[in-house]
């Protein structure tokens, strides 16, 4: 509340000020502000105030990164302030410590040496009593308390010092001056000449404020919570370290779990595939050496990581080699030589035309493209075998060759459940790794031998591949 001495100093105030500019924030009646001044206008401005009556007019520079302002380069509507307490810093600095009392409005600038002055007039804030207003300061004091509880800054008497307050013009400037408004924000605050108005707007910025704050104690208390759950992780593992040392038991895990690590970065696996490996690698890293699913997740990452993710081989799409090797190989058998050197046109036509790569990533539907099957129908020894070796030497890439005569297990093809004993993939998955290429040519022989009982029927599955 304004004291008798501070409204006595006011009608004493004589009607031309020095006026000191302030850069990036604003001076609110009733309000604290320390202040450092080093200008040596703005030096001698504070030393000839402190040998009279103390009083100074505190405005607003229009750009903070103006030192020294002309006068249109200030805001005409400031504070009147005294100085209530200064101290001369080892720098040669001021730091000037100033109490708010009443806004005022420049009439005209009297000069600029060797400081600013002006004429200037009190300018009172319009006060409306009624119910509206006293809505308002109820509003604006309860928003306020829920800003303190959120405030690391404030302390908590502050709640009580507000139940105190019952002058509106004092309680808006009390919470203007510690709503975290900027520059800009705070002179319209000040220059807003109705208190009702003037609650309205700071009630608008305080919302706001408020929610930023919220929003930063909940990133805070979610960096909390990370950390003590990285914290508990760590002591934990400290722990199992400490027990498995005191059971004779190697940390084995450990450092068969990073070198496993080390693989799967330098591998760069399909993102699928990676999380998979890396789901299996935490298993691992929990795992005792001798417990039986050890090996099982041991040798299910070793697959991943040996199979030809990356590993293409280049297309040879020349159709006079083709022929070539094909009358090298085989004679005779005009009609499949015929159909195998359309198949070769047609994927060197849509290479050609940009649509074909060796094995592009994706295809235009989002998934990887379908390669071609070609299937070969004739008895035994006629050289089907044979024509999938030479397909292979024609295009430049590797050959493989799975018999499925008398499979009867479909466990053969998807590969077995983790479960068992010397569980093991599939043929096909098996075959790639023998190729060492993610895009062999591919013979799965004998299909007709294929056969079935009460373990599956192979016949399906295959379905499902092709």
């Amino acid at each position: 509340m304004q004291s008798e001495d501070f409204a006595d100093r006011l009608a004493h105030m004589p009607e031309e000020l020095p006026i000191l500019p302030v850069r990036n924030t604003v001076a609110f009646p009733f309000s604290v502000l320390p202040l450092i001044v080093g200008i040596p206008r703005s030096v001698k401005l504070i030393e000839e105030a402190l040998e009279g009556n103390r009083i100074i007019g505190l405005a607003t520079v229009k750009d903070g990164s103006i030192e020294e302002p002309s006068p249109g380069q200030v805001h005409e509507i400031g504070t009147v302030a005294v100085i209530s307490r200064v101290v001369k810093a080892p720098d040669k600095n001021l730091h000037v410590v100033v109490q708010g009392l009443e806004r005022f409005r420049v009439e005209h600038w009297l000069g600029t040496e060797p400081y600013l002055k002006a004429r200037v007039r009190l300018y009172p804030d319009v006060v409306e009593p009624g119910i509206e207003l006293e809505a308002l300061v109820h509003s604006l004091r309860d928003l306020a308390k829920e800003v303190v509880a959120l405030s690391p800054n404030l302390p908590d008497e502050v709640t009580n010092f507000l139940d105190q307050i019952d002058d509106p013009r004092y309680l808006a400037y009390l919470v203007a001056a510690n709503a975290g408004l900027s520059m800009e924000e705070g002179q319209k605050i000040l220059e807003i000449q109705g208190v009702r108005d003037k609650l309205q707007a700071i009630l608008s910025h305080l919302a706001r404020y408020r929610e930023v704050l919220s929003l930063g104690q909940k990133i805070k208390s979610e960096a909390r919570e990370e950390m003590d759950k990285a914290q508990r992780e760590y002591y934990l593992r400290q722990q199992l370290k400490a027990i498995q040392k005191e059971l004779g038991e190697a940390d084995e895990s450990r450092s068969a779990a990073d070198e496993y690590r080390e693989k799967l970065e330098a591998a760069k696996l399909p993102e699928e595939a990676h999380e998979e490996a890396m789901k299996e690698l935490k298993r691992l890293e929990g795992m005792a050496p001798h417990s039986a699913e050890y090996s099982v997740i041991k040798t299910y990452l070793d697959w991943l990581l040996e199979l030809p993710w990356h590993t293409l081989s280049e297309d040879r799409l020349d159709i006079g080699h083709a022929r070539v090797i094909l009358d090298e190989d085989h004679y005779d058998l005009q009609e499949v030589k015929e159909r195998l050197i359309e198949y070769l046109a047609v994927r060197k036509l849509v290479r050609d035309r940009g649509g074909l790569e060796s094995e592009p990533e994706e295809g235009p539907t989002g998934r990887e493209p379908m390669g071609v099957i070609l299937c070969f129908v004739g008895p035994p020894g006629v050289g089907k075998t044979s024509l999938g070796q030479s397909i292979a030497r024609a295009l430049g890439r590797k050959f493989t060759r799975m018999s499925l005569g008398g499979m009867r297990d479909e466990a053969e093809i998807r590969g077995h459940r983790r479960t068992y004993i010397g569980a093991m993939p599939g043929r096909i998955i098996q075959a790639l790794k023998r190729a060492g290429t993610r895009n062999p040519v591919f013979m799965l022989d004998e299909v007709d031998k294929i056969g079935s009982d009460w373990r599956g029927d192979p016949s399906s599955a295959l379905l499902e591949v092709l």
